[in-house]
């Protein structure tokens, strides 16, 4: 017998944070998250999603045991003012059961059936700066701070559910010596020439901090045509320049601006944190940020997390500009690998970008949907 409880209390939700850690304990490829953000995301007084979207976190239980959890959320930017009438569920892991998945794929319908809804998408986050997508291909590579893992038997139970494939997203990785300057070095000049261009190169965080949002100015602009974007407001502008910027070396984040010092283009890397985070075991205290400033200074991999380019410079090459900058910091630091976070499989322009590095696509994942 399945039961479902809903998340009241700390203890409830510190139980739905960690349950992954016991899912998860015999995998040498999931990432833990760091509890105590990950506990502020569902803080309705620190995370200011909460001030256009709603979560209901649930538990699943057999014989007195947990072994499931979902996050059922409403975004109420994208039902009252876009009109997508999407019920989103995220941080959804369970055992090989189909009961309790079904058990808490119940609970999400029914919600979304409750707020008149029209269908239910997921695994997805509040928006598009959230993990998203249940693995599909790629199981035999470690997860990164930045995407959800999940065992293979996850997929059965989303089409035992009659869910169908929604949308469709790809990871891929390249070594840095496909990276060939000839591609790039040439046109950048000509480039910043032609529109009057320059790039920023900053190695202080309180350098980047004056940029920051502009940056996420920028990004709702860049990426507002895709399927599924949110932008973000201005509250959560703040809090999310708390809780990224801080992990980022400053010389991984390069700016593009025109004559008038007005953005134009962006790109925010990352270091690969993925074995730092695991050595952690989701604690920061006592020793585990030692393991994120060791990874932050001295990660050989690093991890594509943002590029956007204004629309009225798309297609005009500026991408040539900020590769330039980055093969010019990778060299010095002697990065070998470069990571592409999941992208979605029909952004075409995305993906003519990387062309000549020769990428290789070694993970899948998508989201599922069901109309209700």
């Amino acid at each position: 017998m399945i039961s479902i409880k809903e998340v009241t209390t700390k203890s409830e939700l510190k139980a739905f944070v960690k349950f992954p850690f016991k899912l998860y304990k015999d995998s040498k490829y999931w990432v833990p998250p760091i509890i105590s953000e990950e506990l502020k995301t569902f803080d309705t007084k620190e995370n200011p999603v909460f001030n256009d979207a709603e979560a209901r976190l649930f538990l699943a239980y057999k014989h007195n045991e947990i072994v499931g959890r979902v996050a059922a959320i409403i975004n109420s930017l994208e039902v009252k003012h876009q009109g997508i009438k999407k019920m989103r569920f995220g941080w959804f892991d369970f055992i090989d059961d189909f009961e309790v998945s079904k058990a808490l794929f119940n609970q999400i319908e029914t919600i979304g059936k409750e707020h008149g809804l029209e269908f239910a998408e997921g695994p997805v986050g509040f928006s598009n700066l959230d993990k998203v997508g249940v693995m599909t291909e790629g199981f035999e590579h470690i997860s990164s701070m930045i995407t959800w893992y999940n065992y293979p038997y996850y997929i059965k139970h989303y089409e035992n559910a009659n869910y169908i494939v929604e949308k469709k997203y790809s990871e891929s990785k390249f070594p840095f010596k496909n990276v060939k300057p000839e591609f790039f070095f040439k046109a950048q000049e000509l480039i910043k020439k032609r529109y009057q261009l320059k790039a920023l190169n900053l190695t202080k965080t309180s350098e980047v901090m004056p940029y920051a949002d502009k940056m996420f100015d920028l990004f709702n602009e860049s990426y507002a045509s895709l399927s599924s974007f949110v932008a973000i407001t201005d509250i959560q502008k703040e809090y999310f320049k708390k809780k990224f910027i801080s992990f980022i070396n400053p010389e991984y984040i390069k700016f593009v601006v025109d004559k008038d010092d007005k953005l134009i283009g962006f790109a925010v890397v990352m270091p690969a944190f993925a074995k730092a985070l695991q050595k952690m075991k989701g604690k920061l205290f006592p020793f585990g940020f030692m393991h994120i400033l060791q990874a932050k200074k001295h990660s050989k991999d690093v991890i594509f997390y943002l590029i956007g380019i204004h629309p009225d410079y798309q297609n005009k090459g500026v991408h040539a500009v900020i590769f330039n900058e980055y093969y010019n910091t990778f060299r010095e630091k002697g990065i070998q690998n470069c990571i592409r976070t999941p992208e979605l499989e029909d952004n075409y322009a995305i993906h003519q970008i990387w062309k000549h590095f020769d990428p290789e696509v070694y993970k899948r994942r998508v989201t599922y949907r069901k109309n209700l």
